[in-house]
């Protein structure tokens, strides 16, 4: 029987912080468009700044940089619903 290495087990060139930031970049982006409809700076805030610890991990990748996009246009959309529906911000 041979034991299996565990580079093996992963892609190659994928190391397990970027396979991490993605999940996170992704939880991100769950919470920020809940976020527009549920108080915004409640959600929307936490989850700018787990976009922001994953952009950090990945070193820039795709989907890290779409998420801190999708979070600060999430903010502002969320803010500006919440100020003309006289929904409460926090």
């Amino acid at each position: 029987m041979s034991a299996e290495s565990p580079s093996a087990a992963q892609p190659a060139g994928r190391r397990t912080s970027e396979t991490v930031s993605g999940y996170l970049a992704t939880l991100a982006i769950f919470a920020s468009v809940i976020g527009i409809a549920w108080h915004p700076l409640r959600l929307i805030l936490p989850s700018l700044v787990i976009s922001l610890v994953a952009a950090g991990m990945s070193g820039g990748r795709r989907l890290q940089l779409a998420s801190l996009l999708i979070c600060a246009c999430c903010f502002f959309l969320g803010l500006t619903v919440a100020v003309i529906t006289s929904h409460p911000l926090w």
